[in-house]
């Protein structure tokens, strides 16, 4: 079984009990915010290695290394073969900071886009900037409906009814 299988059946485990399953994703996040607190720190660095190597260098679990690394692949510049990783797979850890931060705020995940070490990679503006694009991102903008006795969008000059509206 692959490790992102293996982190998936105890992350969301729906059979676990539910106070269970809050103290492991409280204790994960914690974990988590050390590892991302420790890459913000040197951005540029080419964080590279086995999953193994890299738990062990971020002391981590191997299975909570696979959780990291799953929530954070979309936010590479070159994704990780998640889907069938195992113990030496190599990986890198190179992310793209406009789309890791906008990840953070996607996700909602103010414990990690608040991080003092962002102060240091994008000015107060920048950070607005980035956090409203993508709060814009998932609004859906409905524009005004076409009635049928209104004049047709396309510019034809005939009523909606009787072009595009048939």
């Amino acid at each position: 079984m692959a490790l992102l299988e293996q982190w998936q059946a105890v992350a969301y485990n729906e059979k676990a009990n539910k106070g269970e399953l809050q103290r492991f994703w409280q204790r994960y996040f914690l974990l988590e915010k050390g590892v991302y607190e420790k890459l913000l720190t040197n951005p540029d660095e080419k964080v590279e290695g086995t999953v193994k190597e890299l738990a062990e260098k971020y002391e981590l679990s191997v299975m909570e290394m696979t959780g990291f690394l799953d929530g954070i692949n979309d936010s590479l510049i070159e994704p990780n073969p998640i889907d069938t990783m195992e113990e030496d797979t190599k990986v890198s850890l190179a992310f793209d900071k406009e789309k890791l931060y906008k990840n953070m705020v996607d996700a909602k995940a103010d414990w990690l886009y608040e991080l003092p070490q962002w102060d240091e990679i994008f000015d107060k503006e920048t950070k607005r900037k980035l956090y409203l694009e993508q709060k814009k991102s998932g609004t859906v903008v409905v524009g005004k409906k076409v009635g049928r006795n209104d004049p047709c969008p396309c510019g034809s000059g005939k009523k909606y009814k009787h072009c595009c509206g048939k």
